[in-house]
């Protein structure tokens, strides 16, 4: 059995996770200001400020005459990320939160680089029971809901490049068996969704549709997470086919802004 995506340390530091998320954020996203950046992380101005200048002092961050503060040079991938990330992000989340509104459970954007998955916006319900927000995070990708959606849109060429040996050379345990990972992946191909039974993470259930772009290609992920005590399995048409109604207005607002 697949152990645990992540689990929180034991003893969580509140002012590090912040630093850690900004930094994220910026790395992401290409840039944001304070307000900005206190509204995410749910802090105060002078909170968000004093991380924002030690972020800058250690260059994971800069800030512009305009004064918006960008990813520094320890972040300089930034600049690779910001157009298509960015552009997915500020389309994608007022849908989240439609989502959200509709579903009454967490919702989440994810896209794969390599053979991991980044939740690159996360929109959590008001339930007192309920999935916490992962903006920002990274996991495997073929343990992920979103994750298995975006390989399962690789040929099988460019499956043997991701989980290629050589690239485990150090980490054999990491590389998913290829063979029941192609059969799972066929199924989700013909199922057009993925759902993600305490697979990953005990108590959780997680289900998503692939979000694509006008050439077909899955640009995302689309999800949405739900403790597994409130996932009743009859309801699974109706949950994807508000998922997919979300995922192709997103597609027709990356359209049109195209």
């Amino acid at each position: 059995m697949d152990k645990p995506l992540k689990t929180p340390p034991p003893y969580p530091i509140a002012s590090v996770d912040h630093a850690l998320r900004a930094a994220a954020m910026l790395q992401m996203e290409g840039g944001a200001t304070v307000s900005q950046i206190a509204e995410r992380l749910g802090v105060a101005r002078s909170t968000a400020h004093r991380i924002l200048a030690m972020l800058v002092y250690r260059d994971f961050a800069m800030q512009d005459e305009d004064r918006v503060y960008r990813a520094g040079p320890v972040l300089e991938l930034a600049a690779h990320s910001q157009s298509s990330v960015s552009r997915l992000r500020a389309r994608g989340v007022p849908h989240l939160h439609r989502v959200v509104d509709l579903l009454e459970e967490t919702s989440n954007l994810v896209v794969r680089t390599g053979d991991t998955a980044r939740f690159i916006a996360s929109v959590e319900c008001r339930q007192a029971l309920r999935v916490g927000s992962r903006e920002g995070m990274v996991f495997p990708a073929h343990r992920t809901t979103a994750g298995l959606l975006l390989l399962a849109d690789l040929s099988d060429e460019e499956l043997d490049e991701v989980y290629a040996p050589g690239r485990y050379r150090d980490r054999p345990a990491d590389r998913p068996d290829l063979a029941r990972l192609r059969t799972e992946l066929k199924r989700l191909r013909r199922n057009g969704f993925a759902v993600n039974r305490e697979r990953s993470e005990r108590g959780l259930v997680a289900v998503g549709v692939p979000v694509r772009g006008q050439d077909g290609t899955a640009l995302a992920g689309l999800s949405v997470s739900l403790p597994s005590v409130r996932y009743d399995a009859r309801s699974l048409r109706p949950l994807v086919a508000t998922l997919d109604a979300a995922a192709h207005a997103l597609e027709q607002d990356l359209a049109e802004q195209d």
